[in-house]
């Protein structure tokens, strides 16, 4: 069986602790994978927005820690801790299917908030290994979209895919008075959202990963790319074709988007 791809519009890190229309979402989602996934899923592997280095690395620990990448947020907060167990074995997996890429095993890094912030919503028992794979820093659009296609094969050996990032994500624009506003965005984020929307739904990968020619708008939204790539990598391990299903579209705060989407299943 081919498991599906997940990409998670993460937003607010208070997604975590909060029940928030996004989260019931991911909950659900959740439900539905252990449902009809749930004897076919060996591990999940995630690459989140958050974890930057130079190379491809891969946590190789077994047990990894819950990080707390961020300052300003109540203890509930950073209370929080998702004990999932990791899955060494998984990295020989993994460079077996990158031979020309050298893979670092990292026993230093965990799981940051990209990853725990929805996995403890969509996987709340935390009793499925996690591992986590890094953006490496001197990849551009194409690089990463390639990579995950070479990593595709996992889906049919029970790999789950979870990238964790944000399609819109101007922090510096945002309405920090209104961070969880969902109307009205700025126009050029609502144009963005629509156009990668689009490319998504018509499996555009050349526009995807054209970042030479990315437009105005989709510049505006992804100012900087780390939350942006996540998506190629769904993108790219998902087959041409394949079923796929938007959700939890919305923009909040003017211009962060909560956008996710579902390859090669419907959930919603």
């Amino acid at each position: 069986m081919k498991l599906p791809i997940l990409f998670l519009g993460h937003g607010n890190p208070m997604n975590a602790i909060q029940n928030t229309p996004y989260s019931q979402n991911w909950r659900t989602l959740g439900h539905y994978l252990h449902q009809h996934y749930g004897s076919q899923i060996r591990a999940i592997l995630a690459i989140s927005a958050h974890w930057q280095t130079n190379g491809i690395a891969v946590t190789a620990m077994s047990q990894p820690r819950t990080i707390h990448d961020f300052r300003g947020f109540p203890p509930a907060l950073f209370n929080l801790q998702y004990p999932a167990q990791g899955y060494p074995e998984l990295v020989s997996e993994i460079q077996a299917l990158i031979p020309n890429h050298p893979l670092q095993a990292n026993h230093d890094w965990g799981l940051d908030h990209g990853t725990w912030g929805v996995l403890c919503h969509l996987f709340p028992e935390a009793n499925l290994p996690v591992v986590q794979l890094s953006l490496n820093t001197h990849f551009h659009a194409q690089d990463h979209l390639a990579l995950a296609q070479q990593l595709a094969p996992l889906r049919k050996q029970g790999i789950l895919i979870v990238c964790s990032g944000n399609i819109v994500h101007n922090l510096r624009l945002m309405d920090w008075q209104n961070p969880d506003d969902t109307s009205p965005a700025y126009d050029w984020a609502k144009r963005a959202r629509h156009l990668v929307n689009h490319w998504l739904l018509h499996d555009n990968l050349h526009a995807l990963a054209n970042e030479a020619d990315y437009p105005p708008e989709l510049r505006l939204a992804a100012p900087t790319l780390e939350h942006w790539y996540p998506l190629l990598y769904a993108v790219g391990a998902a087959g041409k074709g394949e079923t796929r299903q938007i959700f939890n579209d919305d923009i909040v705060g003017k211009s962060l988007s909560m956008t996710s989407i579902i390859f090669g299943d419907r959930v919603f």
